[in-house]
């Protein structure tokens, strides 16, 4: 059923990684709302069949596009969200440098392209710029524990300098800028194979596969279903805060709980295996969200139980294909 809203009703709107997990889910969103969406994606980690949904629709265009090359759109926009970026560890260790161009150049062509328009533009940053966090809870006043040069560099230095690049464009410019910091989320078309924690554990137990643990399972981390994070990244970013804010659950599990969960959930007799830590993954992952709360007056709603059940039903409809798809290395 359609949800117009006032705020967005024919608002012309960009999202880059329109053909991603968060992005696809975000294109649905603002067409709801009343949006003219323009998706942007060159397809590097991102399907169509996550959007083909909307190519039908009057208010939908899609362009397959690089945005680290120069991005020209015709016409007007009124907001720009930049979630382009590889996001799972197997996909960023696979293309290191895509990674950081798409953070450095492709932050800076779209910064750029709202100056041009007058734009209001949300870039999509993470949790990961924390890195291995010695406070925890994480707050966003939080400077972070990361290592430039380890593998995970690339992707947590990418975000953080996105964010420093942001934070120059509206203090030089005066441009109206938001930074979401998203922590581990999860939902529909999610890959099966892309690594992180939610889809590699069901993969594992919808193949009849044992479910792999690395370290020993004490490291922690917190879910946020799909529609909680869409609702907050909007609540966002129709809000005057510029400085970074935390979105995520902060009902925190340790690994070794969540693939216990899993197996009871889908109702397999897999045992769990454990293998050695990867290198710099952090050991705690848990999101203070009392800004969120205070400005945004935004916190989850959907329970992780009523989630993993969904994304499970989700999982369970794949093409066989796609659920013979392995992940081969180490998950977020």
């Amino acid at each position: 059923m359609k949800t117009t809203d006032k705020e967005m009703t024919n608002k012309r709107v960009l999202i880059t990684g329109a053909a991603g997990f968060l992005g696809s889910h975000l294109c649905d969103f603002f067409i709801e709302k009343g949006a003219y969406v323009i998706g942007m994606d060159n397809l590097i980690t991102g399907d169509l069949n996550n959007i083909a949904h909307l190519f039908p629709l009057a208010n939908f265009e899609f362009h397959r596009h690089d945005v680290t090359t120069f991005v020209h759109v015709a016409g007007t926009l009124d907001y720009v969200l930049h979630f382009a970026s590889p996001a799972s560890p197997i996909d960023y260790l696979k293309i290191p440098i895509e990674t950081l161009k798409v953070g450095a150049l492709g932050t800076h062509n779209l910064l750029g392209l709202a100056k041009e328009k007058g734009a209001r533009i949300l870039v999509a940053s993470t949790s990961e710029v924390y890195g291995d966090p010695l406070l925890h809870p994480q707050t966003e006043d939080y400077n972070g524990n990361v290592s430039p040069v380890g593998p995970r560099g690339v992707y947590d230095e990418a975000k953080r300098f996105m964010e420093s690049m942001t934070m120059a464009y509206h203090r030089f410019h005066g441009l109206e800028t938001r930074i979401v910091r998203i922590f581990n989320t999860y939902g529909s078309r999610m890959r099966l194979n892309d690594g992180r924690v939610v889809p590699a554990f069901m993969g594992q137990a919808l193949r009849g596969e044992d479910l792999t643990v690395f370290g020993d399972g004490s490291q922690t981390r917190s879910f946020c279903y799909i529609t909680d994070q869409i609702e907050g990244i909007y609540k966002l970013l129709l809000s005057d805060c510029v400085a970074p804010v935390n979105i995520g659950n902060p009902h925190e599990t340790t690994i070794l709980e969540f693939a216990q969960e899993i197996i009871a959930l889908t109702g397999t007799q897999q045992k769990i295996v454990f293998k050695p830590l990867p290198q710099d993954d952090p050991l705690q992952r848990k999101p203070d969200i009392g800004k969120a709360k205070a400005v945004l007056g935004w916190e989850p709603k959907i329970s992780r139980a009523v989630g993993l059940a969904a994304v499970y039903d989700y999982f369970k409809s794949l093409p066989p294909a796609e659920l013979a798809a392995k992940a081969h290395r180490d998950f977020k």
